[in-house]
């Protein structure tokens, strides 16, 4: 019996050294030290939690993640924009603003560019039959959909990746009335979570 074991043990390490390493899994650069908290590294930042991100998906250590920037309130400004303003400021502003409203949209264009990196990255690391977007579902979306009134009607939301084929990609599509939780009801549909009928409560 001893020696079965012994014979055993050294066949598994035999299987486990003729794997092949996945290349995709290996640690982001993480590069020279800084102050993460400064503002004007806040883009450095990003890339590195987005790096980190995949990283953690191809290493297979996770299955889920949520990348989240700042609190609903938040006092980011955005030097590297030429945006002195905090974002919580700018968003309160009116729409006769037009400046306000024009570095509201350079900033959300900013935020659309670091999504579009995350998307790319996702889309580099090979998986199955095609590359890890097509089997991931992201979901890009803000806790209001106009700042200055607090409203969340009418609210803007992304989805990018297939969720290997539940999900179809392309359309722009419009649901008066409905519910975000019913959209979240969806992703846990597309999650083989059919069972479930409601996400949260419905307002």
């Amino acid at each position: 019996r001893r020696l079965d074991a012994h014979l055993t043990s050294i066949r598994h390490l035999e299987a486990r050294l003729d794997t092949p390493v996945d290349a995709t899994c290996s640690a982001p650069e993480l590069g020279m030290a800084f102050d993460h908290r400064a503002e004007a590294r806040f883009p450095d930042v990003s890339r590195l939690q987005i790096d980190n991100l995949c990283a953690a998906f191809a290493c297979d250590l996770t299955r889920v993640a949520t990348l989240l920037y700042s609190g609903a309130t938040s006092s980011q400004r955005f030097p590297w924009l030429d945006i002195s303003e905090s974002h919580h400021s700018l968003s309160h502003e009116g729409d006769s603003n037009a400046t306000a409203q024009e570095q509201l949209t350079r900033i959300n264009e900013w935020y659309a560019g670091e999504i579009a990196y995350l998307l790319g990255k996702l889309d580099s690391i090979p998986e199955g039959d095609g590359t890890m977007l097509d089997h991931t579902l992201v979901f890009w979306g803000n806790e209001l959909s106009k700042g200055n009134t607090h409203s969340r009607r009418d609210m803007k939301f992304v989805l990018a990746g297939s969720a290997d084929g539940a999900i179809r990609t392309g359309p722009y599509l419009r649901y008066d009335g409905a519910s975000h939780n019913d959209l979240l009801t969806s992703f846990l549909h597309a999650m083989g979570m059919t069972d479930v009928d409601k996400f949260g409560a419905r307002d």
